[in-house]
């Protein structure tokens, strides 16, 4: 834990590292795991077609909000998931990057 000094009270207190800080915590999803994952949710959604998919996730990689290779810093989702479903919108403030 980090130790930080409060300014209000002038006395030490204890804070958490947040999960992505943390190195007691894996944040990283395997591959073989975001499939799998993609695969089930896939199953009872539509989704969309795979060239449609490799466009929307080339979208996502090049994105400044991606954070650990899979999530989306606006919704938290898996970029992934999120990719593959046909309702599924970009989150990115203001305008879509998925246009």
């Amino acid at each position: 834990m980090n130790s930080r000094l409060s300014m209000e009270t002038g006395q030490k207190s204890e804070r958490s590292l947040c999960k992505g800080c943390d190195d007691q915590y894996d944040i990283q999803i395997s591959e073989a795991k975001l499939a799998r994952l993609v695969e089930l949710a896939s199953r009872s959604r539509p989704v969309v077609a795979d060239a449609e998919y490799e466009r929307r996730l080339s979208s996502c990689y090049s994105c400044p909000a991606l954070q650990y290779g899979s999530t989306c810093r606006y919704c938290g989702c898996l970029v992934q998931v999120r990719a593959k479903l046909l309702d599924s919108t970009c989150p990115f403030p203001y305008n879509s990057r998925w246009i």
